[in-house]
């Protein structure tokens, strides 16, 4: 908010009689304005103007809901302060409008005492007005503001639990929503029958999902997600586990190297997908995963213009991990510099570069030689790591963990039997064999054994022996460009 209070002062210190303020909270730009009036205007006041009540205070007499006839009135009888107009830029198209605003501009520009401020939540900026309009866009609420929000209400509910040691990551959580938006999600836990710190988190999560649902292309990915449920790959746990304390607030405030971003490369079905779940769970921020498919589609209007409303929606639900599948398919070396994919790798090159520090990307490719090496360069994502096919001891991690998955005791599986069968597997492709063999023991309602899953396991080909060539490729170029997922190498 200071920021803002700044960009004003100095705003009307220039004698700009024309604000455009970009901000979907009205009531909170008008209290910012106010706590301004004392000392840019004193003994000044401030009017407020909608297209259903007119002017207020109203003027005895006069119908002021017309804009045209609001302006007007404004310019006739001008006060000294600011004049909130609430929906003028609904009437933006209309050239009487624009002529009325030019008109106040030339009126009120000399003697700097009056302030006409447009506040909405879309930029509608009429080309004739550039250069009498000054921008300003409010920033959301800092997180010491919505805490202390919350915990306002908080005072309403005798019920409601809100210890000390749960306020940092609540208003790590609350950051990117309104002060409007974080009423309703505290009434909403608060007033349930877990009135808990826990309940609050959830029904934040909650808020943020509709918010990336508002914009189309971007999907919630519900955590918590256990990262014991992750086999191997140690490499990234270890580092994702030092980073925690990194990817908070007070990291920021203090100046510490806040994590940017990790792209996990290699073998397709070898967990990339899985340790991004990972991260913003153990990470406790939303998971957004970005369908690049949709950007592309048309639906929602140019790639490109989709594109940045996807990448402006992530930042105003930060703290959060934005997840880019398969980032070769969408932003791949671009054959034609005019293409919308060579815009949009552009525009991405820049936006990891300047992006908001509590945004962190997980990214994963399966083919990244097919990346341009601006993008894995050192400063945009933080490392890449390549995803190898399991070791054995990770194969039978691996398979623990979905046996206990499927409801299957492992001490009564032979394990290393299954090992022999499973060299060169995948993570998933183990996975859907045990799934297989747990549907044959369910028809036939007895418990899983180890017959079932070598039944599967011989039957089935591994991706390792059908894209042997590829698979071969891929291992080769990350030999000495990459770092390890795992801590030792496949013997195979």
């Amino acid at each position: 908010m200071s920021l803002f209070l700044d960009q004003i002062r100095e705003a009307l210190r220039g004698r700009h009689p024309l604000l455009y303020l970009l901000t979907p909270e009205e009531d909170r730009a008008c209290e910012a304005l106010n706590r301004l009036l004392p000392g840019c205007f004193p003994g000044g006041t401030l009017a407020t103007w909608d297209c259903v009540r007119g002017l207020e205070p109203a003027i005895p007499d006069t119908d002021t809901r017309n804009p045209i006839a609001a302006l007007q009135h404004i310019i006739a009888h001008p006060g000294r302060g600011f004049y909130v107009m609430k929906d003028l830029s609904a009437f933006m198209d209309d050239a009487r409008v624009v002529r009325a605003l030019r008109d106040a501009y030339h009126a009120f520009v000399a003697a700097g005492q009056t302030c006409l401020v447009i506040v909405s939540p879309m930029a509608v900026l009429p080309p004739t007005l550039e250069k009498e309009l000054c921008f300003l866009e409010m920033e959301m609420p800092a997180p010491d503001e919505l805490l202390q929000r919350a915990l306002l209400i908080q005072k309403q509910y005798p019920r409601a639990r809100l210890s000390p040691e749960q306020q940092p990551e609540i208003s790590m959580a609350l950051r990117g929503l309104t002060l409007n938006e974080v009423d309703h999600v505290i009434h909403r836990a608060f007033g349930g029958e877990d009135a808990t710190g826990r309940s609050l988190l959830a029904e934040i999560f909650a808020e943020k999902k509709v918010l990336a649902k508002k914009s189309g292309f971007l999907e919630y990915i519900a955590v918590p997600f256990d990262i014991a449920r992750v086999g191997g790959l140690e490499n990234v746990k270890d580092w994702a586990a030092k980073r925690k304390s990194l990817f908070t607030q007070d990291a920021v405030k203090s100046g510490l190297p806040v994590p940017r971003g990790v792209l996990m490369m290699g073998v397709s079905g070898c967990g990339k997908s899985m340790m991004a779940k990972a991260i913003a769970s153990l990470w406790k921020v939303p998971l957004f995963r970005l369908d690049m498919n949709l950007v592309f589609s048309g639906l929602y209007g140019t790639p490109e213009a989709a594109f940045h409303r996807a990448l402006s929606t992530i930042e105003a639900v930060a703290p959060a991990v934005l997840w880019i599948d398969e980032m070769e398919a969408a932003l791949g070396a671009p054959k034609d510099a005019a293409s919308d994919q060579s815009r949009m790798f552009s525009a991405f090159l820049t936006w990891m570069q300047e992006k908001p520090p509590l945004v962190f990307v997980a990214a994963t490719a399966n083919r990244i030689e097919a990346l341009p090496v601006e993008i894995i360069r050192k400063g945009r994502f933080d490392q890449v790591f390549f995803c190898d096919l399991p070791t054995e001891e990770e194969r039978r991690e691996i398979i623990r963990i979905h046996l206990g998955l499927n409801g299957a005791d492992p001490k009564e599986i032979n394990i290393d039997r299954i090992l022999v069968h499973t060299q060169g597997w995948t993570g998933a492709e183990i996975e859907q064999a045990i799934i297989a063999a747990r549907i044959d023991a369910v028809q036939e309602k007895r418990r899983l054994a180890t017959d079932d899953i070598t039944r599967h396991t011989t039957s089935m080909v591994p991706l390792s022996k059908t894209m042997s060539e590829q698979i071969k490729a891929i291992r080769d170029w990350a030999f000495d460009r990459a770092t390890r997922a795992s801590r030792s190498k496949p013997n195979y």
